[in-house]
């Protein structure tokens, strides 16, 4: 079983080549001149960019609550096994929300 640091480091790593490589196309995609229509007509049906944002949704999903659970507790005070079942339905919502995000702006089965 990963340890709550362990999966902060391991999702920071994946995290950081995702943000570079959102970053760099966002960049590239201003000024190339593209719009938001263009971008999202792009985007709709890539397979490929489908995975790589699943893959950052993840990885944020993960990262995410522990650093919450940590501040929880050192700032809070909050302790015990509540704070780490919120923590949970905190990156369990995550997923969610930005998996039919993806899932919205890449689109699915016709």
């Amino acid at each position: 079983m990963m340890s709550g640091w362990q999966l902060q480091r391991l999702s920071a790593m994946v995290l950081t080549l995702c943000v570079a490589v959102h970053l760099v196309t966002m960049i590239i995609v201003v000024h190339g001149g593209l719009s938001a229509a263009n971008v999202i007509a792009r985007l709709h049906g890539n397979t490929a960019w489908a995975v790589f944002y699943s893959v950052f949704v993840l990885a944020s999903s993960a990262h995410v609550p522990v650093g919450l659970r940590r501040i929880a507790e050192e700032w809070l005070g909050w302790r015990g096994r509540s704070v780490g079942v919120a923590s949970v339905i905190v990156g369990i919502a995550l997923a969610i929300a930005g998996l039919r995000a993806v899932f919205a702006l890449v689109g699915g089965p016709q």
